[in-house]
């Protein structure tokens, strides 16, 4: 087995057990989500995916700053932090910030170095970014973007024959859908409890 399917390999899995986990509430999510993360920045840099190297590389600290905010947060050792609602704000402001931040990306990208799919690979680290950062706030329509990037990254890594990884965003894509349902429920029990 060549090196780079081996990494495919060990991103897919370490991926796909670390958004199950999220799903789920756990927060060894985050220890598996590093792991993930660190071996894709390698398989991007060797695709010329630039944007998603700078993405994963921000992952990494974003995995950090998740596992931490979770732990600070949780109610016990065997009760979750509570998950959030986005505030009225952060529907105007997260697009805007994800439309300039592709379009500035993209274009950097594109031009300074030669990046494939520049615009493509822009709106999937952009769209990333802002997910994952309301994912480690824990937020419930982190899972909404979320569902969008995979889409678009799927066809991004089919396009360039990274198919191991197109099919583990594949998996995401799923496992996010799963994660809003499941995080719906868990919020509706949270409201409940409260009341």
């Amino acid at each position: 087995m060549d090196m780079n399917l081996a990494l495919q390999i060990i991103a897919f899995l370490t991926g796909v057990g670390c958004v199950y986990l999220q799903t789920q509430e756990k927060i060894w999510a985050w220890p598996l989500g590093i792991i993930s993360v660190s071996v894709s920045i390698y398989i991007f840099f060797g695709e010329k995916l630039y944007s998603d190297v700078l993405l994963h590389a921000v992952y990494v600290i974003l995995n950090v700053y998740g596992w931490w905010n979770w732990a600070r947060r949780r109610v016990s050792v065997t009760e979750p932090a509570p998950i959030l609602h986005l505030p009225r704000s952060g529907y105007v402001i997260w697009p805007v910030v994800l439309g300039v931040g592709t379009a500035a990306l993209g274009y950097g990208m594109g031009h300074y170095f030669g990046a494939s799919l520049s615009y493509f690979d822009a709106f999937t680290t952009m769209g990333s970014f802002i997910a994952q950062y309301l994912l480690a706030r824990k937020i419930l329509q982190n899972w909404l973007l979320w569902i969008i990037v995979d889409v678009v990254a799927v066809s991004v890594y089919t396009y360039k024959g990274i198919y191991i990884i197109a099919g583990l965003f594949a998996v995401y894509l799923v496992l996010c859908i799963k994660g809003y349902a499941d995080w719906k429920k868990s919020l509706r029990q949270q409201v409940l409890a409260t009341t």
